[in-house]
């Protein structure tokens, strides 16, 4: 994930995937105000925030929107197999 924020002191990524804690998963600060964070989880959908220096905000490039109870929107992000490849094609433990 990405998040173009270049006056952010501090920037995480809160949701489904981590029970909405706003400081669990850290984003790491690239050069000109670029944040990232690689995140691997199990396939499913997941709704999200960012928290920039402690303050809930959105996804701008979030290409679906969810309405919350704060009034807000959380962005979705869906994990899939990628397009060639089907679950028996994966390799077994």
């Amino acid at each position: 994930m990405r998040l173009t924020y270049p006056t952010a002191q501090q920037v995480c990524i809160a949701g489904s995937f981590n029970d909405w804690h706003p400081g669990a998963t850290p984003m790491i600060r690239l050069n000109e105000g670029e944040w990232t964070k690689e995140l691997v989880l199990p396939l499913g959908r997941y709704e999200y925030r960012f928290v920039v220096d402690g303050q809930w905000a959105d996804d701008p490039a979030a290409r679906e929107l969810i309405p919350n109870p704060f009034g807000t929107a959380n962005a979705v992000v869906e994990v899939r197999l990628p397009a060639t490849e089907s679950v028996s094609d994966r390799k077994r433990p």
